[in-house]
């Protein structure tokens, strides 16, 4: 099977730096990059500029590995450069800790040619040909890292078609989606961030035919962030501005709400901040909400409901990840068959509950903090494209119950009583109501938090969740302490959920 070959015409030095910093956004552990060319065609300079991207460092020192073989930087992915043009024989790889390399980070080859077929499959090659004044990339390959490459090549020709094609990329944040983010910046404008957002990619089935993201209405393209999005925007909240999309491809381009976190400058939970985002919440559960939202001309979005279905699978999570890895088995059929008894017990009692939009994530790391501003305008929303239509009180449990950061029962406390008295100040609100069903969505959020922060360990090699649990735990019984709540907290109680374990 032929591979398929990207081409890239390089009008000059800059230009070729620019690949090598696109290239950079496309790198993962275990990829192989060899840059083939002659002598002066450019290879260094791609070669630098895609480490310094990597370093985040537009002056580090980046010199020729030709003496010493290979050259090793401990960037956001660890990068090794070789250089073969001295190998004798293709078996010096080795010698060289090739294999090694490649278990800690990416490895970036230059004269290839000298490993005669010993690097991978999935190798991307990278040729570079005198063409006219400049020069022709001919990137080739197969396999997901040439996959990431021509994405990362498709994010640049986006930001060539919004007028930013010689911006400046520089890694922002990734979240545990697919999902990732840049900031974006051109001489003379103000920095914007640059989405990445491919559309889901469905997994196996896992009940009655329908994969987890079906079920739990997980957002499956770009469209539902931009739907929400200007639904947000039109009612209050203050969200990025769209300035350039490409629906299809998932890019956006968006406005930068600002640098600072919602946290304090040690990361502790600001009291004061909870509360001004209970008041936003508080604003926003005032409001009607329509389920049909428009992403663009002809284009729609459907906004799902946070039903039954998608309450339990999410909850399952535990008992699916969380359960085998604290027991060392699967679940057992009483365990399982009682679980799904009692949390239906417990979504029958939310059925006159007050349901509106549901941001689903609202937390400090989707809330940027803009102190310069008043009111809400304050709080500056990120991350909310799968949202539901579903339980009000499900993103004050998300706020008062961050899973990311320790909030005291004092904060939790004073952030439950501010959405309150928003609430009551707008008009007639059942306190008692919504603190039986902030319960229980706290307790099924925390439940499936305790699944996916293991899921992410186990399935996608993120170990660094695992030191969320005891919080997550303590949440869970904090939630459990309501009387709606007791049968369950006896569950949980009795088959051991809640008691603190070293994973």
């Amino acid at each position: 099977m032929t591979e398929p070959v990207l081409e890239r015409l390089l009008a000059d030095e800059t230009e070729t730096a620019r690949l090598g910093e696109d290239l950079a956004f496309a790198v993962r552990a275990g990829d192989v990059l060899a840059l083939k060319g002659d002598l002066g065609a450019g290879k260094s300079t791609l070669a630098r500029a895609l480490i310094r991207t990597l370093a985040d460092d537009a002056r580090l020192d980046v010199p020729s590995p030709t003496f010493t073989l290979v050259q090793s930087y401990d960037t956001r992915i660890p990068v090794h450069h070789f250089d073969l043009y001295r190998l004798s024989s293709a078996n010096e790889l080795d010698e060289l800790g090739f294999e090694e390399a490649l278990t800690q980070g990416a490895a970036l080859v230059e004269w290839p040619e000298r490993a005669e077929g010993e690097l991978p499959k999935t190798t991307v090659l990278i040729e570079l040909v005198q063409h006219g004044e400049g020069r022709l990339a001919l990137l080739s390959g197969q396999g997901a890292a040439f996959d990431r490459a021509a994405r990362s090549l498709a994010m640049r020709g986006f930001l060539e078609s919004a007028g930013w094609g010689e911006a400046h990329r520089r890694h922002f944040i990734g979240d545990a989606s697919a999902r990732s983010y840049e900031i974006v910046t051109l001489a003379g404008q103000e920095p914007r961030v640059l989405m990445n957002s491919p559309r889901l990619l469905l997994g196996p089935p896992v009940r009655d035919g329908k994969p987890y993201a079906v079920l739990a209405h997980t957002a499956q393209s770009v469209s539902a962030f931009v739907a929400i999005d200007r639904a947000l925007k039109a009612r209050g909240v203050s969200v990025p501005e769209i300035l350039a999309e490409d629906l299809d491809q998932g890019f956006l381009l968006l406005e930068h709400l600002g640098s600072e976190g919602f946290l304090g400058k040690d990361g502790e939970p600001v009291a004061a901040r909870y509360a001004a985002a209970a008041e936003l919440l508080a604003m926003m559960h005032g409001k009607s909400w329509p389920r049909r939202l428009e992403a663009g001309p002809g284009r729609f979005h459907e906004v799902p409901p946070f039903d039954r279905d998608a309450m339990m699978i999410e909850a399952d999570l535990l008992v699916d990840w969380y359960v085998p890895a604290i027991s060392g088995g699967p679940a057992s059929d009483d365990l399982t068959t009682g679980y799904t008894r009692e949390w239906n017990a417990l979504f029958d009692r939310l059925r006159g509950s007050e349901y509106t939009l549901m941001l689903r994530d609202f937390h400090s790391p989707n809330i940027i903090w803009r102190g310069d501003r008043s009111g809400h305008d304050r709080l500056g929303i990120v991350d909310f494209q799968d949202a539901l239509i579903g339980p009000a009180a499900y993103d004050v449990a998300s706020l008062a119950m961050d899973a990311r950061v320790t909030v005291s029962p004092d904060i939790e406390r004073q952030t439950l009583d501010a959405y309150v008295a928003a609430r009551l100040a707008a008009g007639p609100f059942d306190t008692d109501a919504f603190r039986e069903a902030y319960a229980i969505m706290a307790a099924q959020r925390n439940s499936k938090i305790l699944g996916i922060f293991v899921r992410l360990e186990k399935r996608d090699s993120k170990p660094y969740y695992l030191r969320h649990l005891p919080r997550i735990r303590d949440y869970l019984r904090r939630a459990l302490s309501h009387p709606a709540l007791a049968s369950l907290k006896d569950f949980y109680d009795t088959h051991g959920l809640l008691e603190e374990r070293a994973l």
